[in-house]
């Protein structure tokens, strides 16, 4: 079976963090966005623009050998974190450390597609199929309700911030996902003079 080509949901800025039980909040990785597709040894990270990141072949390798799956789409975050787990952009653009993948959400699972599933029950299922304490492949820090609570954490260890995204929603790219930004955060310094310094990231090419 071919796995669909899937459109990815693009977060909408807000500029306050919120509460609400019907709502899950996710820490805001700092990388590279990525749909991880696992398909019988043909394994690949997309970006959102639909290019292909061939400079992250070998952690979709990764990724696949660590999950017990036959064929599986995750959407997440390429990133490459510090010795406490922080994301650090620019060690990330220039290969500073190894690339590691916080997949917050399941799209296809073993033949079967889960974008009508509401979000609750797909990270029910990606629990399901993610190794315990890996450095490769983690689900995301995240509670539910209190966006507040997590906004104020994020400031004071200067993370970039948190994403909102209602529990009963579908995957589907016209669902709003909010993206709250912390606006003191550290490594937004300079980040488009980071850009120009270091070579391109990724090779803009199909992947049909």
């Amino acid at each position: 079976m071919t796995l669909p080509r899937i459109q990815p949901i693009a977060p909408t800025w807000r500029k306050t963090p919120f509460d609400d039980p019907d709502w899950l909040f996710d820490l805001k990785y700092d990388g590279f966005r990525g749909l991880c597709y696992l398909d019988r040894g043909r394994n690949r990270l997309i970006s959102r623009n639909n290019n292909v990141m061939t400079r992250f072949e070998a952690l979709a390798d990764q990724i696949a050998s660590l999950l017990d799956v036959h064929d599986a789409i995750l959407d997440g975050e390429v990133i490459a974190a510090d010795e406490t787990g922080r994301p650090m952009f620019c060690d990330l653009l220039r290969r500073a450390r190894a690339a590691a993948y916080v997949a917050f959400d399941i799209i296809w699972l073993n033949g079967t597609d889960l974008r009508s599933l509401p979000l609750h029950e797909r990270r029910r299922q990606l629990q399901t199929v993610l190794p315990k304490a890996s450095p490769i492949v983690s689900a995301p820090v995240s509670v539910t309700g209190r966006g507040c609570e997590l906004f104020d954490l994020m400031c004071a260890n200067d993370l970039e911030g948190i994403v909102a995204k209602r529990l009963a929603d579908r995957y589907d790219p016209r669902v709003r996902w909010l993206k709250i930004k912390n606006l003191g955060y550290s490594q937004a310094e300079g980040r488009g003079d980071l850009f120009n310094r270091a070579p391109r990231p990724m090779q803009s090419a199909g992947w049909r």
